[in-house]
């Protein structure tokens, strides 16, 4: 019996090397396409969009009312959009984030990406850096078609308005923080998109309902400095205290802490939020690269 040696193409790499800066990028662009359906099939792209334009579409008639009836107005506050549109906010959270989170567990590719030179932290970052940035596009596209409608408008203050709506930008970019290290957290833990997007639906409808409920007890008991305090466990609730106390926003949740002190504890708890979701994605990602 004689063997054989086949030459099947296998060839040495002479290119440039791009490192692990590429690597970091190369994760954060795809998996900020695959948060809005880029690059994948035609349903994939439907409920994204159709979500931001929902969140889009009260801005439009807003600036549209404002600029026929010549009233600045009667536009939507920049600071309080997010509040109001915060349970089409949460629906793309809770459709988006297991698109991140779970899709690589769930056909065992993460070993393939640690094969790579990138490591546990760089791929959590890249997720957690791309969910953030999906949901700030979303929030801040209604506030940026605000301000240009104040300006269409004629504003008497635009200077004010321009601070106004730097400082919800600013709120935009906590909020998109805040909610996708929160999403991602809960969407990691299943491999299952369907059960991601019921578990972090099940976290927004549950956190707000029990605070919205103790809060109504504490207001009917005339306790209004527990009101504001129970603000800090929903999620929007917190980032709307630290945009009021320590953004300059009027008040758009039912109650926040008085004073600095307040603002300072509701962005210490969404520092905390943050800090706390990168050990955990790291540690679920490193525990399925060895699986």
């Amino acid at each position: 019996m004689t063997s054989a040696i086949h030459d099947i193409g296998y060839r040495h790499y002479d290119g440039p090397r791009l490192g692990r800066g590429y690597v970091r990028r190369s994760l954060y662009l795809h998996n900020l396409r695959a948060a809005w359906g880029l690059g994948r099939p035609a349903r994939s792209k439907v409920l994204p969009f159709l979500l931001a334009a929902i969140v889009l579409l009260p801005a439009l008639g807003s600036v549209a009312i404002a600029v026929a009836t010549k009233m600045p107005g009667e536009l939507i506050r920049y600071s309080a959009y997010a509040i109001y549109l915060q349970v089409v906010v949460a629906i793309f959270l809770a459709t988006q984030a297991p698109v991140l989170a779970s899709r690589d567990l769930r056909f065992h590719v993460v070993p393939l990406y640690f094969s790579r030179p990138v490591g546990h932290l760089d791929f959590v970052l890249a997720k957690l850096g791309a969910m953030a940035t999906a949901l700030f596009v979303l929030l801040a596209a209604p506030v940026i078609t605000l301000y240009i409608g104040s300006l269409i408008a004629k504003t008497p203050d635009r200077g004010t308005q321009a601070l106004e709506a730097a400082g919800a930008l600013v709120g935009c970019a906590v909020f998109a923080l805040v909610l996708a290290s929160l999403g991602l957290v809960i969407a990691a833990f299943t491999a299952r998109r369907g059960l991601g997007v019921a578990a972090v639906i099940a976290f927004y409808m549950i956190s707000t309902a029990f605070v919205s409920m103790l809060q109504g007890i504490a207001e009917a008991r005339t306790n209004f400095t527990l009101v504001g305090w129970l603000g800090l466990l929903s999620p929007f609730n917190l980032v709307d205290i630290v945009q009021v106390r320590l953004l300059g926003a009027e008040l758009t949740a039912l109650g926040a802490p008085s004073g600095i002190g307040g603002g300072l504890a509701a962005l210490a708890i969404c520092v905390a939020i943050v800090a706390l979701a990168i050990p955990i994605l790291g540690r679920r990602y490193r525990k399925a690269g060895l699986s």
